[in-house]
């Protein structure tokens, strides 16, 4: 039985046993790492509520492994939510001119209330997660391929199985 064959499945899979999976898969580690940089993409995009269903989409659609899409679109998680959704609201009002900072009003929690509320800052939103979603997926390409490259195994005699790309999406 291999190693990868005993970690946990779904919701008890550490980041580290995901890595190590993608290590393994058999496709280019150009390909493996455009796959995880485009997840990054994802991650940082301010599409909040489809991040899985743009990996899916992006595994059907431009034929990419699945598991190093949704590595890198895992980069927004709930431990680092709050930072990115910082990030993306402050670059976005840095680079419109905007010093303002959000407020919320608890007091009108209508659909119509929440809505005014939101509407303002929703332009600085969308532009700091453009920004941010290429920023990551350039400095991540890099940096997958050189541990792609340096941590993959080498020989064909290496213990562990490499893995097939994923050519289905559940």
């Amino acid at each position: 039985m291999s190693e990868l064959s005993k970690q946990p499945v779904g919701g008890g899979r550490s980041f580290r046993a995901l890595f190590r999976q993608i290590l393994h898969l058999q496709e280019s580690p150009r390909r493996t790492a455009l796959a995880f940089a485009l997840g990054v993409f994802i991650a940082f995009s301010p599409a909040y509520g489809l991040h899985t269903a743009m990996v899916a989409l992006c595994t059907w659609l431009f034929g990419l492994n699945f598991i190093a899409l949704l590595a890198g679109a895992w980069i927004n998680n709930p431990w680092t939510i709050i930072p990115i959704l910082g990030a993306t609201y402050w670059t976005g009002a840095f680079l419109l001119g905007r010093t303002d900072a959000p407020t919320f009003n608890w007091q009108d929690l209508s659909f119509n209330g929440i809505y005014d509320q939101v509407l303002p800052y929703a332009g600085p939103f969308a532009l700091g997660g453009l920004i941010l979603s290429i920023l990551g997926a350039l400095l991540s390409y890099p940096a997958a391929y050189f541990f792609i490259t340096k941590y993959r195994p080498a020989s064909p005699s290496d213990p562990a199985k490499p893995l097939p790309p994923s050519d289905r999406v559940s």
